[in-house]
C-alpha cells in the first residue's frame, strides 16, 4: 500500500499563525484593561488612536469633528471592553464602535444643521473661528499618495453615498478583509463586495468631475487609488 504524502500550504499556515497569534494579544490585552491595567490602556491609544481618527474623519462631513468623535469612541471602548469575547480581533470590534459613532455624528448634525456657528469671520470682526484651529498633522496615508490626486480622492469621498464612503474607507484605506467589513457593518459578504463596487464606480464619477479639465488623468485616479492599497475585487 502506497504511502499517503499530506502537504501543507506554508502561506495559508503561516497566515492562519498570525492570525491566531493577533487573537491571542488582543485577548490579553482585553483582559489587562479589565483588570484596570493603566499600562493597557496606553497600549491600547498607542495602537488604535491614529487608525481610528482615520477612519472617523474620512466618514464625518465635517472631519473637524473626528477629535471629540474619537474620544467618545474609546470612552465606549473602555466602558464595554468586558463584552469583548476574543470571537472577531480587536480592530474589527473597535472598528465597529468607530462605525457606529460617526454615524451618531452624521445623525446629530443633520438635527443640527441650522444651529451650527459659521466659521467665517462676522461682519464686525477680521478673523472668524476657522483662523484660530490649528491644522491636524498629517499621517502616513496623506504622506504616501501624491498631495493632489489624495486631495481629490478625499474630496471625491465626501461627495458619494455614507454607505459606500463607509465601505470603501474601511476597505482601501485601513485594508480590512470583506469578512471584516461584513462584521463591523453587520451585513452579508454579498452586500460588501457590492457596495464597495458601486462605491468604486461613483468615486470614479465624482473624480471625473473634480478634474474636468483633465479627464484622462482623473479617469486614472482610482486604479491608482486601488492599486496602491494592493486590492482589486
Amino acid at each position: 500500500m502506497a504511502d499517503t504524502v499530506v502537504t501543507f500550504d506554508t502561506e495559508v499556515v503561516g497566515t492562519a499563525i498570525a492570525v491566531e497569534g493577533a487573537w491571542s494579544e488582543d485577548r490579553t490585552l482585553a483582559a489587562s484593561l479589565r483588570a484596570g491595567e493603566e499600562s493597557a490602556y496606553e497600549a491600547l491609544i498607542l495602537r488604535f488612536e491614529q487608525p481610528v481618527f482615520g477612519v472617523v474623519s474620512r466618514l464625518l462631513e465635517d472631519s473637524a469633528d473626528a477629535p471629540d468623535v474619537v474620544q467618545d469612541v474609546f470612552l465606549k471602548v473602555f466602558r464595554n471592553i468586558s463584552h469583548f469575547r476574543g470571537d472577531s480581533s480587536l480592530k474589527t470590534w473597535i472598528y465597529g464602535i468607530a462605525v457606529n459613532e460617526a454615524r451618531n455624528q452624521q445623525r446629530w448634525f443633520g438635527r443640527h444643521r441650522g444651529k451650527e456657528v459659521g466659521f467665517d469671520p462676522m461682519a464686525n470682526e477680521s478673523l472668524g473661528i476657522g483662523d484660530w484651529l490649528p491644522d491636524p498633522a498629517p499621517g502616513p496615508y496623506e504622506e504616501a499618495l501624491d498631495h493632489e490626486v489624495q486631495a481629490m480622492v478625499e474630496e471625491g469621498l465626501k461627495r458619494i453615498s455614507a454607505t459606500y464612503r463607509t465601505a470603501l474607507v474601511l476597505r482601501e484605506v485601513e485594508e480590512l478583509s470583506y469578512d471584516e467589513i461584513a462584521e463591523i457593518l453587520e451585513i452579508s459578504l454579498g452586500t460588501v463586495k457590492s457596495r464597495i463596487l458601486r462605491g468604486r464606480e461613483a468615486l470614479r464619477k465624482e473624480l471625473t468631475a473634480l478634474s474636468a479639465p483633465a479627464a484622462e488623468r482623473s479617469s486614472g485616479m482610482l486604479p491608482r487609488f486601488a492599486a496602491h492599497k494592493g486590492h482589486s475585487l
